[in-house]
């Protein structure tokens, strides 16, 4: 890099410094370029990225049908909000989340919004107005945001919730299961069912929301018999079932939906991240009857469902719907496996690897931060973007785009090997 090239990152990180605030973590990337797998640093380095964006990008940087798709919607308008003027992108979005739906009832409808958090919150409103009843309940280890409503519902003090209370109340917590920390379905469902005579009655409970994978938590799925019993106990007592599936949605576990690996069938879906193809859009859907719950103006946002946007998630999800993209995404994920497997077995330091399809993570045995963040900051020196995650920290997420090329996926894991084996 130039000295031109090195004053000009330098200015922009001084520029960060000086005008953005504190509380948003600072990286050491700056970048210039991203198609791909592959992100450009301003130093002309070139990146392995098995981060997507926090999975923002199962389809990979600069996927080139979105891509025409944004040009051709920029060029007949920008923004009509959707309560002022009904839009083709917006409504074929939500044909297209109605046809992939993995929700109960024949019937689906969606509502589109800018961001994940904002999905949970409008899916509990959803179900507050479709039941009457005032309560949520959620699951440790599960993340749904950074508002004051998907904090109180998030399972993780530092730095999510950390001086930022007090939260709004009538939001409950039960175990989850963690098999590799000794909790397992019969032991969450206990927990559920102690809630239910402790803290809260069922039948003041309006919705479950439950993440299908934990994400933020640890990249844990929740076990198939779980889910059923969940679903039995909703069923059982008129609560709605909500899966977050903001970051295991949109293919990122090989289906469109992780609940798709089980017999399960939610009342409302939570999407997000992905769907978007890199552009800010989320959504919630699920059974007319419940998403209908809200009168007329009860649901809304001035950006949410931007054409733009919807205009990309339109190719995004035929994409992923495509019984070729399935095929590949079922065969990273085995590819993934096998190798995450033969790694574990010869690092001693890695407990599990777990997940589901190419959605796969190691947690480090040692319940502490300090050596993932060891093997994150190796991992950026040679070239890989590598994330962690975990209620310790503990855990390694890998989030390649879907798209990645087998090459790249070697390369990606031995630099994951060499990374482990450095940081100790």
């Amino acid at each position: 890099m130039s000295l031109k090239e090195r004053t000009a990152v330098d200015d922009l990180l001084a520029a960060r410094e000086r005008y953005v605030a504190r509380g948003v973590s600072t990286p050491r990337l700056v970048v210039v370029r991203a198609e791909g797998a592959q992100v450009e640093a301003a130093d002309g380095t070139v990146f392995l990225d098995f981060a997507g964006g926090i999975a923002c990008q199962n389809t990979g940087h600069g996927f080139a049908p979105v891509v025409a798709a944004i040009h051709e919607q920029v060029d007949r308008f920008l923004h009509q909000c959707f309560m002022v003027g009904t839009y083709e992108p917006y409504v074929e979005v939500c044909r297209r989340l109605a046809e992939h739906s993995p929700c109960t009832g024949e019937h689906q409808k969606s509502i589109l919004v800018n961001s994940g958090a904002e999905a949970v919150e409008n899916a509990v409103k959803i179900a507050r107005a479709a039941t009457g009843r005032p309560a949520l309940v959620v699951f440790e280890n599960g993340f749904h945001g950074r508002t004051l409503l998907t904090m109180a519902m998030t399972s993780k003090v530092r730095p999510y919730k950390a001086g930022f209370g007090p939260f709004p109340g009538e939001v409950y917590r039960a175990a989850a299961p963690y098999p590799y920390r000794s909790i397992d379905t019969d032991a969450a469902v206990a927990s559920l069912e102690h809630l239910f005579r402790s803290e809260v009655e069922a039948e003041a409970v309006a919705c479950m929301v439950l993440e299908t994978v934990q994400g933020e938590g640890g990249f844990i799925p929740m076990p198939p018999d779980f889910l059923a019993r969940l679903r039995e106990l909703c069923d059982r007592h008129g609560i709605v079932f909500v899966a977050d599936e903001v970051q295991s949605g949109v293919g990122r576990t090989g289906p469109m939906w992780a609940i798709e690996h089980s017999a399960v069938a939610p009342d409302l879906v939570v999407s997000g991240k992905s769907l978007g193809g890199g552009l800010p859009l989320a959504a919630v859907t699920g059974r007319a009857e419940v998403m209908d719950g809200p009168g007329p103006g009860g649901l809304g946002g001035t950006f949410g469902g931007n054409p733009v946007a919807c205009a990309a998630a339109a190719v995004v999800l035929d994409t992923v719907a495509e019984p070729g993209f399935r095929a590949r995404a079922d065969e990273l994920g085995r590819s993934l496996r096998e190798r995450l497997d033969q790694l574990a077995a010869r690092r001693r330091a890695v407990g599990e690897v777990r997940g589901l399809g190419p959605m796969l993570a190691l947690e480090l045995e040692e319940q502490s931060p300090e050596l993932a963040q060891r093997v994150t900051a190796e991992a950026f020196d040679r070239g890989l973007l590598l994330l962690s995650c975990g209620l310790y920290g503990n855990v390694l997420r890998l989030l390649p785009p879907l798209t990645v090329s087998d090459d790249e996926l070697e390369r990606g894991l031995t630099l994951l090997e060499e990374s482990l084996a450095a940081a100790g």
